[in-house]
């Protein structure tokens, strides 16, 4: 199962970074670029709305099937997508980003679908194992940006146009993929012994911390990188390149995460991560030259660490609608973000914007620095335990 499961995740998150990065420059000229982070925005609430819709159809219809229906809405949304690019009204680019979003928490969901058929001592990797699938959709995708747009040309469409092609392109691939996951029970509920209601509830909302602000962080200040590209007059190949760097950062070395997370628990690592977004926020707000991109790939790196932490931890209770809330939660608040990213940056550049994102990251850092160590993530037995919160 695992192998449809990889695909599908990474060529739906192909698809959208793709389209995330071409609609805030297509924004930008059609409109502003104090808005151009708008349609990120509608990107990230259909992420949150489809977590909480797939969390429900998972406990319905079984995760393979919800999976195979949120990448199904995320080709209705690339289609959209492609008419607004083409010289529809621009609400369709809203509409279809929202739609997108329903795609891309499928993909992201799909970890824990991993997660079902691992043992305890391998959750951690088998999570992380679909996180570095992302990394070719992720990285390969903006690296045909160039491409997609010179072919969009030869053909008499407008350039941006070739972008969305490919995203229509990259979520159908998603749906035939997902076609071949098998379905699994949607629940891990294995351990002897049961915990405290308590520190079920202590245990979530640390990892929800964690993924939140890690994720806000690194949304706030990636969405604004196209928008300084273009101001500087870089081309969409160089905006690639960027954007790959910072994704190579968040995939690539997410095998390494999780094996450290099965051996030391979850706890250092979302420790590391948190002080490795703190760190990028700084460089990425010093004088921009060398030091960017390689900042931008640590703060990948940074999210992979808080992301995984985060999301093995709250494995812990093997419920998929706790899971879906949680992941809604943290891309509802990260919506907040890419709204007000471009805005932000307009008024203070990323020295603002880092400003910010320190002042989030270093009391959490405390926190979890202080708190009680956390052991080898294992799945809670209880789900009536969970139900209040679930």
């Amino acid at each position: 199962m695992l192998i449809p499961v990889l695909l599908s995740a990474a060529v739906m998150t192909a698809a959208m970074g793709v389209a995330s990065a071409v609609s805030t420059v297509l924004i930008a000229g059609q409109l502003s670029p104090a808005v151009a982070g708008l349609p990120n925005t509608a990107g990230v609430l259909g992420t949150a709305i489809g977590a909480v819709v797939i969390g429900r159809l998972t406990t319905w219809v079984g995760r393979a099937q919800a999976l195979r229906l949120g990448y199904a809405v995320a080709v209705a949304g690339a289609a959209l997508t492609v008419l607004a690019a083409v010289g529809a009204p621009v609400v369709l680019l809203f509409a279809g980003m929202l739609l997108l979003g329903a795609g891309n928490a499928a993909a992201l969901l799909s970890r824990y679908a991993a997660a079902d058929a691992a043992t305890p001592a391998r959750r951690a990797a088998a999570m992380s194992t679909v996180v570095w699938a992302s990394t070719a959709g992720a990285v390969g995708g903006p690296l045909l940006l160039g491409l997609a747009q010179d072919t969009a040309q030869s053909a008499g469409l407008p350039p941006l146009s070739g972008a969305f092609l490919l995203t229509i392109a990259a979520a159908f691939a998603a749906v035939l993929t997902s076609s071949w996951i098998r379905p699994t029970k949607a629940g891990r509920v294995d351990r002897q012994e049961v915990e405290p209601r308590q520190a079920v509830r202590s245990t979530t909302l640390l990892a929800a911390a964690v993924m939140l602000v890690g994720h806000l962080v690194m949304v706030a200040l990636t969405t604004s990188v196209p928008v300084h590209a273009h101001h500087y007059g870089h081309g969409l190949g160089a905006l690639g390149l960027m954007l790959s760097a910072h994704s190579l950062g968040m995939f690539a070395f997410a095998p390494v995460t999780g094996w450290w997370i099965d051996r030391s628990g979850p706890r250092p690592a979302m420790l590391a991560g948190l002080v490795t977004i703190t760190a990028s926020a700084l460089v990425i707000a010093g004088p921009a030259g060398m030091t960017f991109a390689p900042a931008l790939f640590l703060l990948g790196y940074g999210w992979n660490l808080c992301y995984l932490g985060g999301s093995a931890l709250l494995s812990r209770a093997g419920q998929a609608r706790l899971e879906s809330k949680v992941e809604a939660w943290v891309w509802a608040v990260a919506a907040l973000a890419t709204a007000a990213s471009t805005w932000l940056f307009a008024e203070g550049g990323f020295a603002l914007l880092s400003g910010i994102s320190v002042v989030l990251a270093l009391p959490l850092l405390v926190v979890v620095a202080r708190s009680r160590s956390v052991p080898p993530v294992e799945p809670l037995q209880c789900p009536q335990e969970l139900s209040s919160l679930a």
